[in-house]
């Protein structure tokens, strides 16, 4: 089959699905090799992925041809689904389980909507944060320090993709669930949804009630594994630039190493790696800025979700393919919420190294004192530490995390006493 440009179809969807794997493909080849690094940034990577399945609204793909079209079909599907399932959620007044079920898809569904409508505002911005890393992943120079960059790029990369593989697996499980549950339950669509005129009555509408079910389970594998992808992108920028602090670490340790007591080189190089902390504060100012959204949107999303799947697999407990699902979903919010934390965590605590680094860099003994006031600026930079956050919510960080657990016990607790 050939399009009326000329280019088969086939080629199209086979570069798609490259684009896809981009991410994946170099991972056994950088495992195998210890001094193999990716060419790119992981970000960059997961952008190109992201390119790949359609929905990444920028300037550039919103100007090729038919590009901003499937971006409006997407959007009104969207709009579609997330109403069906808002409106049905009043059929299940009477059922503390199944309103409980719906609660809980309707908060997961309104996050993907919001990160629709944010990518379409908000991509540009995004972009402008890659394409900042990726300067920050080519700064280095060659010298001393060279092997130890190496080393720090391709350990990110090396558990980053892992986490990723794993968060991957794991959405693709809950897909299967999803859209195979009409056929392990009573439930008649992988979603409970309602539309007008009572259309997703499979009696009364047989023909529509399986195209409803064939565009359920779509949105199913689309937007989920859209999100996954969204996701993976954003905690990757966070930890990218942890590693982005780890080779400023690496340079000033070996920077007596490099200059060899020639002072211009060294005064120049303490420019260099000023000006390389400098961009790096910059971008994660910046990163907290465009995420500033996402970031209150995800705290409050997986709050809920938690609190929400722990008390209906309570509730369901009686039926273990029901009570399987919402644990599957309770995993995969605390994973989310856990891999965004953690992350925090090690970028806050890898900005305090950086003032050790740079400590160890300062050696009297070899140039002057107006060399080392930029030693000196760059422990004063070094001694707050950066950290992930969206104001007027709590940093990201592991302590924090650990509260939202006792919060969403709390709630949990409550309503099982409530209910007794």
């Amino acid at each position: 089959m050939v399009e009326p440009s000329g280019e088969r179809v086939g080629f199209r969807l086979s570069k798609k699905w490259k684009g896809f794997m981009k991410p994946y493909a170099p991972f056994r080849r950088v495992y195998r090799t210890p001094g193999k690094c990716p060419e790119h940034t992981v970000p960059y990577l997961n952008r190109e992925q992201l390119i790949s399945t359609g929905y990444y609204p920028n300037s550039t793909q919103n100007s090729l041809p038919g590009q901003r079209f499937f971006h409006v079909f997407l959007l009104v599907k969207g709009t579609i689904f997330f109403s069906s399932i808002l409106y049905a959620a009043s059929e299940s007044l009477d059922d503390i389980v199944e309103l409980g079920r719906d609660l809980a898809f309707i908060i997961a569904s309104f996050f993907i909507y919001f990160k629709l409508i944010y990518f379409l505002l908000y991509a540009d911005n995004v972009d402008e944060v890659i394409d900042g890393l990726e300067e920050c992943y080519r700064w280095e120079r060659a010298g001393p320090a060279a092997a130890g960059v190496r080393s720090a790029k391709r350990l990110h990369y090396l558990i980053v993709i892992g986490m990723q593989i794993i968060w991957v697996v794991s959405m693709i499980i809950f897909i299967v669930l999803l859209i195979s549950t009409p056929f392990l339950t009573q439930q008649e669509l992988p979603f409970h949804a309602a539309y007008p005129f009572h259309l997703h009555d499979p009696l009364r509408h047989p023909r529509i009630h399986i195209l409803i079910y064939l565009s359920q389970s779509f949105d199913i594998l689309y937007y989920l594994t859209w999100l996954t992808v969204t996701e993976c992108m954003s905690v990757s920028i966070y930890s990218q630039l942890t590693t982005a602090l780890s080779v400023l670490c690496v340079e000033l340790r070996h920077l007596h190493q490099f200059c060899d007591g020639d002072e211009d080189l060294l005064r120049w190089e303490i420019h260099r790696l000023v000006k390389y902390h400098q961009k790096i504060i910059r971008l994660v100012d910046r990163c907290n800025e465009v995420f500033h959204g996402p970031l209150i949107m995800q705290m409050i999303v997986n709050f809920l979700l938690v609190s929400l799947s722990v008390f209906e697999a309570m509730m369901a407990r009686h039926d273990p393919k029901v009570a399987g699902q919402f644990i599957l979903l309770m995993i995969l919010a605390l994973g989310h919420l856990s891999m965004w934390t953690k992350f925090g965590d090690m970028m806050s605590q890898e900005s305090l190294e950086v003032a050790e680094a740079a400590y160890d860099a300062y050696d009297s003994s070899v140039g002057s004192k107006k060399i080392y006031w930029n030693i000196r600026f760059i422990i004063m930079r070094a001694q707050e530490p950066l950290i992930m956050r969206a104001t007027p919510f709590p940093t990201f960080n592991m302590t924090n995390y650990k509260a939202i657990l006792n919060q969403c016990y709390g709630i949990l607790t409550l309503l099982l006493n409530t209910l007794d």
